[in-house]
């Protein structure tokens, strides 16, 4: 299975000791301040996640947490360096063959670090960038985007790449439009999760698992995109709260008793994986604080952040992961460090 701001994330702190033992200060410690606790796990996850090698969705959703979470100037770093990975096509951060949709999970941030800059050539990157996903990119006769290039599929992970860029530009038809293309391919009622890939050439799911990875993938990138509507697109953004709100609860029916969840949700079998709790988190979050989601989500999203933050070990790293490169194995991953920013900086504003 391949693959704003609240607070100005502390200095990374220096490491104590080389053993994966959680970070003192759980949800369970009545004492800790929240938004100091949050900014030092802000500030560990960034500095594990600076020090991994990091693909162009990785580097993508890195830039999108620290976006969120007021590093300024880490965006922008970070922007410069998608830019040396420039493909000719407009794609950014591409340092292997790469995917047709996984460039744009960093698209609203790259963005808003062309904005902070005024850089003519960051500005010029982002708009091909932009041209590439409106433009170019293949996909389906009814406009539809194409996860890869290998073959004419749609995966649950495309939610949270063009369609979050395109509403923060200002193209909001255009995200909806992707939105409902992906969920009348991906969406399983029976199930009330999403399948991972769905076959545009058979008609048919290439992979029926409802894969944890690519539900929380898209309640994170359909909470951007609501966020992202204007006010008088109130139906919009309550159909979509809606969607969102069916992905969070297929999930929770399949929670742990230790509050995570397994790699494939509803498959006792597969491992037991991290990051769809830190993603449920932020979605439900970002539904708290914008009031999409009703008060009585906070008790569940705080349940999904005490149990992904008692898996941070001493160095910063999110383990029990999904994990890199081939993510099908517990371990560690860019996007799990980068999820673990959103949620903490989306539960500080919450």
């Amino acid at each position: 299975m391949d693959r704003r701001r609240f607070l100005q994330a502390a200095t990374a702190l220096g490491v104590q000791g080389v053993t994966a033992q959680p970070v003192r200060g759980t949800a369970e410690t009545p004492s800790v301040n929240h938004a100091s606790e949050s900014a030092r796990r802000i500030a560990k996850a960034k500095a594990a996640a600076m020090a991994m090698e990091r693909r162009d969705w990785e580097q993508g959703i890195l830039a999108q947490a620290l976006l969120e979470a007021g590093d300024r100037e880490a965006v922008i770093l970070l922007t410069k360096a998608a830019m040396v990975q420039r493909a000719r096509d407009g794609r950014l951060g591409v340092v292997i063959a790469g995917g047709v949709t996984d460039p744009a999970m960093g698209g609203a941030a790259y963005a808003k670090a062309a904005e902070w800059t005024g850089d003519p050539q960051m500005k010029a990157a982002v708009a091909g960038l932009l041209k590439w996903i409106r433009v170019k990119a293949p996909r389906s006769a009814d406009g539809i985007l194409y996860h890869v290039f290998e073959g004419p599929e749609m995966w649950s992970d495309g939610f949270n790449g063009a369609p979050p860029f395109l509403a923060a530009m200002g193209f909001y038809d255009e995200a909806l439009v992707q939105i409902e293309g992906f969920r009348k391919r991906l969406w399983n009622p029976k199930k009330k999760m999403l399948a991972h890939i769905w076959d545009e050439g058979k008609g048919q799911w290439k992979d029926a698992n409802c894969w944890g990875g690519g539900n929380g993938w898209a309640a994170a990138g359909l909470a951007r995109v609501i966020r992202s509507l204007p006010a008088e697109r109130r139906a919009d953004r309550e159909r979509l709260a809606g969607y969102t709100r069916e992905i969070v609860d297929g999930c929770l029916a399949h929670q742990r008793t230790d509050g995570l969840f397994h790699d494939v949700v509803d498959d006792p079998g597969t491992f037991v994986e991290t990051d769809l709790a830190q993603m449920l988190a932020y979605a439900t979050y970002e539904g708290l604080a914008a009031g999409w989601l009703p008060a009585d989500y906070r008790v569940k999203a705080d349940r999904l952040r005490a149990a992904a933050r008692a898996k941070m070990d001493g160095f910063g790293f999110v383990q029990g992961a999904c994990s890199a490169p081939e993510f099908d194995r517990p371990g560690t991953s860019t996007e799990a460090q980068a999820f673990c920013i959103l949620m903490e900086a989306a539960g500080a504003r919450a």
